[in-house]
């Protein structure tokens, strides 16, 4: 392990909205950040799209603005993350053939079934942990063979969004058990592509990069990608792993048991497990974690803070790009009592993942009443975002998975009022990480372990993590509360759907 501090990593992260990086170096300190944005395209409704060559533009002008603060500074390795389940299809030139399908399309759900169709829902969950959702890779590639044949004729390769920046960067093609786990091919007891799925899908494996392990070094910086980018030519490249993997390394996320919720625009709640846990329902997503050996068990809400951001843009038609109208905002609810007198949110809003795997769900408020105004409207809105979460969790106990720690993460996470709410519904005492970076910090974390910066992820935890923020716990008559409140909910999705309510149109 180095102790040099003019040595660093780097980490890359290729989100929905923006490329994220950051420089470590071996004390745990972040030497340099930088972003650049992208757009996202919608064409029709539903549907999710990005141009590659933007990821690839973005990467370029962060890594010469970080390579800039460091000047003077080793640069040791990099690490890649990147939102998940996203196809690039390459031509045999490497040259895009489209744009990019993203975790976000929903275009896909006649592949879907059709995947169940030819392998039965019960088998491909018992291989890849997942029942196929619109946002996996693999219903993709067969959307690609169905509407777009010529396209699909041309396919010598698919990568995730992240691993198309490798091989930009190093001419290979690869990527890592966490990410891979998302495209519903691989065996992620295995942890490699399963030869079943492949041939029942008729995907060619050649298509498809090698699998390693996140802290792996799998390449290293070729001629043409030095010239390209500024870094080094032969600086190693390790295999990284997708967002909610990378941020949860970012958050210390490394050992059994360890569990974190993650506020963003959708939000996450995943605990880390030594084996393999899958929900036999699929209400819950099953992927290889970061860590070599580890697993983790995810739920995901898709309207998180998104939900909130909905909400000030469009029912109060302000916006807030401080976030000083949040804070107001929080303010105001929190002299209301749990339950917001009596009205209920369904967070629904873009359909649900977990556990309802339902993309016709709709969101609702249930018991307006003329006492009610904006404050229950929002405090309504907040709780229900924390009661998806709750639902998550109550799953994740079924199957046998408690967190014995819990960390908070994400924008947010940051608000005092929404924290202590959240607490108080899932029941758990929350601990809000100090790190803001995510994915790009989990990134460079991996870099550093596969590069010695660093002797092992607890090393690297204990040096980029070394305080934790003030935990936050349950107050026990909102604990209280709150569990008959949660009770009332889950009525709310089984009511609504057995009703027709969220019938298509």
């Amino acid at each position: 392990m180095t102790s040099d501090r003019d040595a660093v990593t780097i980490g890359l992260d290729v989100g929905t909205s923006a490329l994220k990086a950051v420089a470590l170096d071996a004390s745990g300190r972040i030497r340099a950040r930088a972003g650049a944005s992208y757009p996202l395209s919608t064409p029709k409704p539903g549907w999710s799209e990005q141009r590659p060559e933007d990821w690839w533009r973005a990467a370029r002008e962060c890594l010469a603005r970080i390579l800039a603060q460091t000047e003077g500074a080793e640069i040791l390795g990099l690490g890649l993350s990147g939102q998940m389940h996203g196809s690039v299809f390459l031509d045999a030139d490497g040259a895009v053939i489209r744009p990019a399908l993203l975790w976000n399309d929903a275009r896909t759900g006649a592949q879907c079934a059709e995947i169940e169709r030819r392998l039965g829902r019960a088998r491909v969950l018992e291989i890849t942990g997942n029942r196929p959702s619109a946002g996996f890779q693999a219903p993709k590639i067969l959307w690609l063979a169905e509407r777009e044949p010529e396209a699909h004729a041309r396919i010598a390769q698919v990568l995730l969004p992240k691993d198309f920046l490798r091989l930009r960067l190093t001419g290979t093609a690869a990527t890592d058990a966490a990410d891979a786990s998302g495209t519903l091919l691989l065996d992620i007891r295995a942890r490699d592509y399963s030869p079943e799925m492949l041939e029942a899908l008729e995907i060619p494996r050649s298509w498809l990069p090698t699998v390693r392990e996140g802290p792996e070094i799998v390449a290293r910086i070729d001629a043409a990608g030095a010239a390209a980018s500024g870094l080094p030519e032969g600086l190693p490249v390790v295999a990284g792993g997708g967002d909610n993997a990378c941020a949860a390394i970012g958050a210390g996320i490394t050992a059994a048991g360890d569990g974190v919720c993650s506020i963003g625009t959708s939000g996450t709640l995943f605990i880390h497990a030594d084996r393999a846990v899958t929900d036999p329902e699929g209400g819950l997503n099953a992927f290889c974690a970061a860590v070599p050996g580890g697993w983790h068990l995810m739920g995901v809400v898709l309207s998180a803070g998104g939900a909130l951001a909905w909400f000030t843009e469009k029912v109060l038609a302000a916006s807030d790009a401080d976030g000083a109208l949040f804070d107001r905002l929080f303010e105001e609810i929190a002299a209301l009592p749990a339950g917001a007198e009596g009205l209920l949110f369904l967070p629904y809003l873009a359909g649900e993942r977990s556990p309802h795997m339902d993309p016709d769900a709709r969101g609702a408020w249930v018991g307006l009443s003329l006492a009610h105004d904006r404050r229950h409207l929002l405090r309504a809105l907040i709780e229900g975002v924390g009661f998806a979460f709750a639902d998550c969790l109550s799953r994740m106990r079924g199957l046998g998975l408690e967190p014995h720690r819990l960390v908070l993460a994400g924008g947010g996470a940051q608000n005092p009022h929404w924290r202590r709410i959240l607490a108080a519904q899932l029941d758990r005492p929350l601990l809000p990480t100090t790190a803001e970076e995510g994915p790009a910090l989990g990134a460079a974390m991996l870099a550093g372990i596969g590069t010695g910066m660093f002797s092992d992820f607890g090393d690297a935890v204990a040096r980029v993590l070394p305080a934790a923020g003030t935990e936050v716990c349950p107050e026990a008559d909102a604990v209280a509360a709150y569990r008959e409140l949660f009770a009332r909910y889950r009525k709310l999705y089984p009511a609504l759907a057995g009703a027709g309510l969220f019938a298509k149109g």
